[in-house]
């Protein structure tokens, strides 16, 4: 029976190439030292997977900034807009992520990985585009692998997954592309076969809706992708879901193997085994690649001598629901926290550990002392009291209709005469300010008892003035406190939540060098005191102007966390509403009239599957009111979203009732807002105007030209001016010069009719 993981984290357990990024992308090092650390990371995956005792290691996971730009790479397409060289060399590559600042030629989109908190950067396709093999990355790494003396497993994006996830230029129908991006898939794979005896192929677009041309074309796609690898293995690579529909499809495929996720698809299985051909071996995922939960050995065995009876042990594989890219790295550098929950967790260097016990005991030869110790620490989770709280069941229990619903409706309420005046197009912020290197030192030093705690304090207050000033010196009309004392907009609220711990080097890869580092929601959740009323009820104690209280809300916080497998996300969601609430109740008593909440992974939280969003939405929703409907019709609710996909959810972001929402649309040039013309939004809206993704600066006159259009699809006074979302990773500079532009715009709108 063989084992394996479908990709491995390529940060470094201690974010080793977030660091050679960014200080590669600021000249301090060369591109050979960066090239160094990633070929030292490499290897250490590589060992780690080998040493566990899997049967393969995977090869082409590694990405300089994200797998699909790779793929894009090697297949050749490149939008016309940026100078291409052959091959296109590392500066050239990050071009196509962050922007050509130095030429203004502004970054490729961004957009969420499925429903992961991992952001892709989105292929682009037009009339021009003339897709040619690089096949120079995926081949190196595999010959590298084979050196090291390992067995190497390549992993691509299947065309299918490829091109639904792209975008055509001006209306471009991508799919007239499929046979000249399927010509360089079967060069790939011809060039690729020689070196292997497997490739991982992964298509989980089969566990989402498929449009009407992935089925149509799939058999004569898959065809041509059996035959270009020839004597070489081929694994049909599935996840995030149950195929559902796409089974025929995917056991049609006349792939080596199949893979299903038995973590988020377990409910598939019965039928997968009906319809598999015995031509077929099935690889499961039986460990969660995207949660840090111990594997529970007995329930995944029982899985396991089913499908050994049934297949045989020959034809079945053990692996990882996913690619691990989505787990910390490594649980043995969390030497601070709280033993009994540490033997609850597993990150990914474990979950291989656990894929190969799985594999072995099934054959009779796993440790029994570790099925003991495994039964132990399951029991210990699922009866610690540290987990139940019967005061927040017996809360949830007390919900009534009346909890979310808002006073009034928008209509009334805009009128309310105690709301902040403000001009027409106001100017404000999502919520945060540049995190210096200042400000990360002192937290640092706070961290490790260098600095006491009023000398930390007297920090912050100085950071949230000269924030204060800086915004009325540039003229924005709605100010915020700037969030210095926030190391991160979910794990700052975590630490004062009961519920929740934190790992020191938990770090999940968000984008690029971006990555986060996720709470652990372990148990019932509660708000012991306030979080962040005395914060910024001094931030508007320096000002005039009104200023932004800035929230997270529930979903999010659920989203972007790692967070229980024992209760339903609804269950979950409630209790963070209730904690939520309290603090917007207590900063409206505090005299803070406009609250912002972040609901920036409501897209990111729904099920892959459209049939399923109904009932996500409907709680999600239900959740934010929760949160935000006990305030006076004076105090204005605002929310952000990045990345959503609108006109998928535009009526459920209307039901939230938040008197102003803010979006990410500049990479887009405001596209993101043609659901706007079917659907008449009733409240305010502010389209990102600014690309904080990027280090480019946009200009006053292309700001101007964004808010014209966004004047297109909603009526001018219902328009607010801002960026796309929050400035904490952009340097002060760049801050200064794009507010300048964004507030000139702004006010060169108001002139205008």
């Amino acid at each position: 029976m063989k084992s394996h993981v479908l990709g491995f984290p390529r940060i470094g357990s201690k974010r080793e190439l977030k660091f050679a990024l960014e200080a590669f992308w600021k000249q301090k090092i060369t591109q050979s030292e960066l090239e160094a650390t990633a070929s030292n990371l490499r290897k250490t995956n590589w060992q780690i997977q080998h040493n566990a005792g899997l049967d393969y290691v995977c090869t082409g996971d590694f990405s300089f900034y994200d797998q699909i730009l790779d793929m894009s790479i090697t297949l050749g397409v490149i939008p016309e807009r940026f100078q291409q060289s052959a091959p296109l060399d590392l500066q050239e590559y990050f071009k196509l992520a962050r922007g050509d600042a130095e030429n203004n030629i502004p970054a490729m989109e961004m957009t969420k990985w499925f429903n992961t908190n991992y952001h892709y950067i989105v292929p682009e396709i037009s009339t021009c585009t003339t897709p040619r093999l690089n096949a120079e990355r995926l081949i190196s790494q595999t010959k590298e692998a084979i050196a090291l003396g390992f067995n190497p497993k390549p992993v691509i994006v299947g065309p299918l997954t490829y091109l639904s996830l792209s975008k055509g230029d001006g209306g471009y129908d991508v799919w007239e592309k499929l046979p000249e991006v399927l010509a360089v898939y079967c060069q790939l794979l011809k060039e690729l076969a020689p070196y292997c005896q497997w490739i991982q192929i992964d298509e989980p677009i089969l566990c989402a809706d498929v449009s009407a041309q992935v089925r149509k074309e799939f058999a004569p796609t898959y065809e041509r992708i059996v035959a270009a690898a020839g004597e070489c293995n081929t694994m049909l690579a599935t996840y995030f879901d149950n195929l559902d529909d796409n089974l025929d499809l995917a056991v049609s495929s006349g792939c080596s193997a199949l893979h299903i996720d038995l973590v988020r698809g377990q409910e598939q299985l019965g039928r997968v085994l009906a319809q598999l051909p015995e031509t077929m071996l099935l690889s499961v995922g039986i460990v969660d690649g995207r949660n840090i939960w111990k594997t529970d050995y007995v329930r995944a065995l029982k899985v396991l001598e089913k499908l050994s009876a049934e297949l045989g042990s020959e034809r079945l594989w053990v692996g990882s629901s996913c690619s691990l890219l989505h787990t910390p790295v490594d649980l043995l550098n969390e030497v601070k926290l709280d033993p009994e929950i540490r033997s609850w967790l597993a990150f990914a260097v474990q979950k291989c550990h656990e894929i190969k016990f799985l594999s072995m005991a099934l054959a009779a030869s796993g440790d029994d002392s570790e099925l003991r110790e495994n039964i132990a620490a399951i029991a210990s989770r699922r009866n610690s009291s540290r987990v139940h709280n019967p005061q927040v069941k017996e809360r949830l229990d007390k919900i009534t209709p009346e909890m979310l619903q808002r006073q009034s409706p928008y209509a009334q309420r805009k009128e309310e005469k105690d709301r902040p005046v403000l001009p027409e197009f106001p100017t404000t912020t999502i919520g945060s300010f540049p995190q210096t290197k200042e400000i990360r030192q002192q937290r640092l030093a706070f961290k490790k008892g260098e600095i006491g705690e009023a000398e930390y304090n007297e920090f912050i207050k100085d950071q949230i003035g000269m924030i204060v000033r800086k915004q009325e010196e540039l003229g924005l009309d709605v100010l915020v406190h700037g969030e210095p004392e926030r190391n991160d907009m979910v794990e700052y609220f975590g630490q004062q939540l009961a519920g929740f711990c934190f790992t020191d080097f938990g770090w999940v890869q968000s984008y690029g060098s971006r990555c986060v580092k996720p709470p652990v929601i372990f148990g019932d959740i509660s708000r012991p005191a306030a979080m962040t009323v005395e914060w910024l009820t001094y931030a508007q104690s320096l000002t005039d102007k009104p200023l932004k209280g800035m929230l997270t809300g529930p979903v999010t916080i659920l989203c972007w966390s790692f967070i229980r497998d024992d209760l339903p996300r609804e269950t979950v969601c409630k209790q963070l509403a209730l904690a939520i609430r309290d603090e917007v109740l207590d900063l409206e008593q505090a005299g803070i009239r406009i609250i912002q909440i972040d609901e920036a992974a409501l897209s990111e939280g729904m099920p892959v599957k459209q049939r399923e969003h109904g009932v996500y939405l409907e709680w999600a929703v239900d959740a934010f009111r929760l949160a935000t409907t006990g305030v006076t019709d004076s105090t204005q609710i605002h929310t952000h979203m990045c990345y959503s996909k609108f006109n998928t959810i535009i009526e459920s972001i209307a039901a939230m009732d938040a008197d102003v929402i803010s979006i990410e649309s500049s990479r887009s040039k405001m596209r993101l807002l043609d659901c706007f013309r079917d659907f008449e939004y009733p409240n305010e809206i502010g389209p990102g105007v600014w690309d904080i993704h990027s280090p480019r600066i946009p200009s006053t006159e292309e700001i101007i030209s964004l808010l014209k259009r966004a004047c297109e699809y909603i009526p001018r006074e219902r328009i607010w001016v801002n960026p796309d979302c929050g400035l904490k990773t952009r340097d002060w500079p760049e801050t200064i010069a794009s507010i300048t532009n964004m507030v000139a715009a702004a006010k060169a709108l108001r002139t205008q009719e």
